[in-house]
């Protein structure tokens, strides 16, 4: 998961460098296709799928659809909030990754947990509204961030559904099923658009992003985060995107851009304290 966060990070500050050079879906789609032939020979060299592994297909599209939903409203997002904003949305996953995995899966959250989690809940809102009491109590957030918000939403009910449809397949299988089905979802959704998009005459920043986000972006963090979610309750699973924030600003300082206020950095300071606590195993504590 920590490697999790820091794949992820990238997408934001390449994400933010060409979200409006290309239609939000119709790059998706071809992201999927990309993935899916990427963890199509991860697959084939670990020795390919396992018998039944594409049972119930309906599964992969649920999932595929949650997560097709999820990057598409990611890059419409990002053509107008900037990407430490972005990312600080997405620390508000684990909170709403906690309320869903309650619902769907009975998990409950400790008393530590949930200082955390709204520890880093107040520090992604610091950062979303820029450190600016008066747009707070206002609630004037960005256009972009908005738009985002409902992609996290579905991001968040991605975690705990892959427990709840996993039926012992593994992560790589679990992963190309969910690509496979969001490609296909994903194409027919943006077909007209996928129709009428020049590739030859895109601008290098959207291949360089398309195969970032296609192989390290998708591939394997999907599988990062299956393997995990099979293993770890949902919320402190997605506790690790916490750290997307400061991952992202290490990405802006590499790509030359600016470095956000220091009031604003006090509210990233916040979600790295929340990862802190939610890493903190109470159970290993309770038998010591």
């Amino acid at each position: 998961m920590l490697a999790f966060s820091a794949l992820v990070a990238g997408s934001f500050s390449l994400g933010g460098l060409m979200a409006n050079d290309i239609d939000p879906a119709a790059f998706i789609a071809a992201r999927f296709w990309l993935a899916a032939v990427f963890v199509g020979m991860l697959a084939y060299l670990r020795g390919g799928f396992g018998v039944g592994s594409f049972a119930a297909p309906w599964r992969y599209g649920i999932l595929g659809g949650l997560f097709g939903i999820y990057f598409v409203l990611m890059f419409e997002g990002l053509k107008t909030a900037p990407p430490v904003s972005a990312a600080a949305v997405f620390t508000l996953v684990p909170l709403m990754a906690a309320g869903f995995a309650w619902l769907l899966l009975r998990q409950i959250v400790t008393p530590r947990m949930a200082l955390a989690l709204t520890t880093g809940g107040v520090g992604a809102l610091w950062v979303i509204f820029r450190a600016d009491l008066g747009a707070l109590i206002a609630f004037d957030i960005g256009r972009g961030e908005a738009i985002y918000f409902i992609g996290c939403v579905s991001h968040a009910l991605y975690a705990p559904m892959v427990r709840r449809l996993n039926r012992g397949e593994t992560a790589v299988t679990f992963t190309f099923g969910t690509v496979v089905a969001g490609g296909i979802l994903l194409t027919i959704y943006a077909w007209p658009e996928l129709r009428v998009v020049n590739w030859s005459e895109l601008p290098a920043m959207v291949w360089i992003t398309l195969f970032y986000t296609a192989f390290f972006a998708t591939a394997c963090t999907v599988v990062l985060l299956q393997f995990s979610t099979l293993r770890l309750p949902s919320a402190k699973v997605m506790a690790y995107t916490y750290l997307t924030p400061s991952w992202v600003i290490v990405w802006e300082i590499a790509l030359g851009n600016a470095v956000p206020p220091v009031l604003v950095m006090g509210g990233v300071a916040l979600t790295v304290v929340a990862l802190l606590l939610l890493l903190r195993d109470d159970e290993a504590r309770k038998v010591s």
